[in-house]
């Protein structure tokens, strides 16, 4: 057997003992060390001597030193701090109040809350598991249909692993050599719009068939209004706000209500007139920041660069005098039609601001915004350039913390659990990065690399015809395999062809963050199922599951079509902040 066949050989057995269950990383391992021997092998020397041993060492050690994967534990560890520190209960009951109105309202709040603690923990099994616990119950209690129960827990809980920070993201960008920041950038509209995607398929499916998600009972939808405020809005106002305001000025009516813990206080009309301006201030504060962004902050860069001064390496050109201008015409035009749409719902919302409206916000304010403003300021110091991804996750890691002991949730036991889980996670995905940066070296110097390119070269494909082969092989590479095996071992088979056919890298990985959703819900590995069933009721079946999970699959592609046709929606962000 010629020695690109032997590489091919390698690759071929790679799946097959995994699939027979052994570790993917000592598998990776020992095959790269067996085969490595072979293509090494010189009878004049001692067996010892062998440069296999040498290319272990040198590959060990390039993992190891990688600066990329430093973010992986402290990542990782923010996620199961959350997940440990139990803070999700409250947050789904709050935002199962807030959208109780909606149809299919539990299975909504579901995959509202997935992608939300998603995003915070990046952790599909830790995701999966808890919404099973909390969430799969309701759901049955309520007539929920199994299927869509199963699907939209399953599904919800997969979009961690693709919104940032996520660690398929690190890993990949550790793989192709590219930048973290730019492909969280280039992550956040597509992961939304999926989600988005699968949130439209629940509500038209509850709302053309509504047996599937009959509405809930009262007593689940009733709000639970302190008598206070009941009292309050009768001395003064229905509408909340317009009351505590002439409150503020006239408290003397209020001061005499009872509160529960004594009387109303002055202090405490404050802290409800705050809550109750909370999604004022965040729509402002949003407006703000990006008004800041895009006039302020990038007029002041361009204004402190020297007049003349070009890159380091770029051809010399007579570009004329240094402007600084301000944005175009357009963003003027279209943020201020955004204020307008936004402040609508705003207005309807102060009008009918009654008691139950003002305790669904305060409830939502004290469940979301803390873990909201831990998210968006890890989120918002990488994509603005404030910090490194390393850094930010430190961030994250210690606000996990102060989080989870705020709200005394976090004991020395859990702590420990959360230390222990996430020094297993990290060594896992090193080791992986070992074995695989051993495999693929013998596999190149066998040929199996250049074998595969010289075979799909010579098929001749146009662009689209080679991500259409490449996106359907990862697809179908889903069914047996974990994400894991799949960026580990299969993408950099993919990687030095993308060059040729003038491919995006950034693209494409997104493309594949999207493609492996569907490794999370393709039987018979499937890793959401299985999760679920673990937690589900005795006769939640395992083939109802994977019913319900059969439709979001269909969702998955034709999100990648959508990303396909419009690419802008994956590269606009990183090219607008990073050029």
């Amino acid at each position: 057997m010629s020695e690109p066949f032997l590489g091919l050989t390698m690759l071929g057995l790679i799946v097959v003992v995994i699939m027979m269950g052994f570790p993917t990383a000592f598998t990776l391992m020992g095959l790269g060390m067996l085969f490595g021997f072979y293509a090494f092998y010189n009878p004049a020397e001692l067996w010892i001597d062998n440069r296999i041993f040498d290319l272990m060492v040198q590959r060990t050690y390039g993992a190891m030193t990688n600066d990329v994967l430093i973010s992986v534990p402290l990542f990782v560890l923010m996620g199961y701090v959350m997940e440990r520190g139990a803070l999700v209960d409250k947050m789904f009951y709050s935002v199962q109040l807030s959208f109780r109105r909606v149809p299919a309202s539990l299975a909504v709040t579901t995959l509202i809350v997935c992608t939300f603690w998603g995003i915070a923990s990046g952790l599909v099994g830790a995701v999966v598991v808890l919404m099973g616990v909390i969430a799969m119950n309701p759901m049955l209690r309520a007539g929920y249909d199994v299927k869509l129960a199963s699907g939209v827990i399953t599904a919800g809980g997969t979009l961690g692993i693709l919104l940032p920070p996520s660690v398929m993201i690190i890993v990949y960008a550790a793989v192709a050599g590219q930048s973290v920041v730019k492909l969280y950038a280039a992550t956040m509209f597509p992961g939304f719009f999926l989600a988005l995607l699968y949130l439209a398929y629940v509500l038209g499916w509850a709302m053309l068939n509504p047996k599937i998600a009959p509405s809930l009972p009262e007593e689940q939808t009733r709000v639970p209004v302190p008598p206070w405020m009941k009292r309050f809005a009768e001395l003064y106002s229905p509408n909340m706000l317009a009351g505590l305001l002439v409150a503020l000025v006239s408290p003397s009516r209020a001061l005499g209500i009872e509160a529960g813990e004594g009387r109303l206080t002055y202090f405490k009309i404050i802290k409800n007139i705050v809550a109750a301006c909370v999604p004022l201030l965040l729509t402002v504060s949003t407006f703000g920041l990006v008004w800041w962004y895009v006039v302020i902050h990038q007029q002041a860069a361009a204004s402190e660069a020297p007049e003349g001064l070009e890159e380091l390496g770029a051809p010399v050109a007579d570009a004329g005098p240094a402007t600084v201008g301000g944005p175009a015409t357009g963003f003027y035009i279209w943020f201020g039609l955004a204020a307008a749409v936004a402040a609508v719902p705003l207005v309807r919302y102060y009008r009918r601001m009654t008691a139950e409206r003002l305790q669904v916000v305060k409830l939502l304010a004290s469940s979301v915004m803390p873990l909201a403003l831990l998210t968006v300021i890890v989120l918002a110091v990488i994509l603005f350039g404030i910090t490194t991804a390393t850094e930010s996750a430190a961030v994250g890691a210690a606000g996990a913390f102060l989080l989870a002991l705020q709200a005394r949730t976090l004991n020395w036991q859990r702590t420990k659990e959360a230390v222990f889980l996430t020094a297993k996670t990290t060594a896992m995905v090193c080791w992986l990065f070992v074995g695989s940066a051993l495999f693929s070296a013998v596999f190149a110097i066998l040929g199996g690399q250049a074998l595969v390119e010289q075979w799909v070269l010579a098929l001749d494909l146009t662009p689209i015809q080679f991500m259409i082969l490449s996106q359907a092989i990862i697809f179908i590479l889903g069914w047996p395999l974990e994400w894991t095996e799949i960026i580990i071992i299969f993408v950099p088979i993919f990687l030095p062809m993308l060059h040729h056919f003038d491919i995006d890298p950034i693209l494409w990985g997104v493309l594949v963050f999207v493609n492996l959703q569907a490794a999370f819900l393709s039987p018979p590995v499937a890793m959401s199922a299985y999760y679920l069933k673990g937690v589900s009721p005795p006769q939640v079946t395992l083939n109802q599951i994977f019913a319900g999970m059969m439709p979001y699959m269909l969702i998955v592609i034709v999100c990648m079509i959508i990303m396909y046709i419009w690419p802008g929606m994956t590269l606009w962000l990183p090219e607008y902040l990073y050029g």
